[in-house]
């Protein structure tokens, strides 16, 4: 993989957005100690490279009624891989799961599912996700706690 170019301020910007994704461009050059114009050109060349692949707003689940939060794993029959398209198209029109991974080991994709209870979690594992083509088993683990949840990445500014 090739190093990405860049440099110090580069790497100090992409830190304070990821912290405050909010944050007006003056606010920016004041973190970075730049002119708001140069911080301005700056912000924009990094997500004209795709450095910046889009901001977002992180909700709490559980304010809005989505008390469980389970990681699946599937595992996809043998021979899947004429299924391997429709399976992933169908995921990614599924709401309640948040992120979804191909593997490497005991299953094919890793899934981070929320659901308001335990009955819609088990209603979604049984009777949709068990349900898709391809699919030859799902297990799931139900997180009991948050300990760390974030979306930064190690910039080591």
């Amino acid at each position: 993989m090739q190093q990405p170019e860049l440099d110090a301020t580069d790497l100090r910007m992409l830190a304070h957005l990821q912290e405050h994704g909010r944050v007006s461009n003056l606010e920016l050059a004041e973190a970075v100690h730049l002119s708001a114009a140069q911080c301005h050109r700056r912000h924009r060349r990094l997500e004209e490279r795709g450095f910046v692949q889009r901001y977002e707003t992180r909700l709490d689940a559980a304010r809005l009624g989505l008390g469980v939060m389970a990681y699946v794993h599937v595992t996809m029959e043998r021979g899947h891989i004429r299924e391997v398209d429709t399976f992933r198209e169908l995921i990614r029109g599924m709401g309640q799961v948040l992120e979804c991974h191909a593997v490497t080991g005991d299953f094919d994709y890793v899934l981070k599912v929320v659901a308001r209870d335990l009955k819609m979690l088990s209603d979604f594992l049984l009777k949709t996700l068990a349900q898709l083509p391809g699919v030859n088993g799902v297990r799931s683990s139900v997180c009991l706690d948050e300990v760390k949840c974030t979306g930064a990445l190690p910039l080591d500014v």
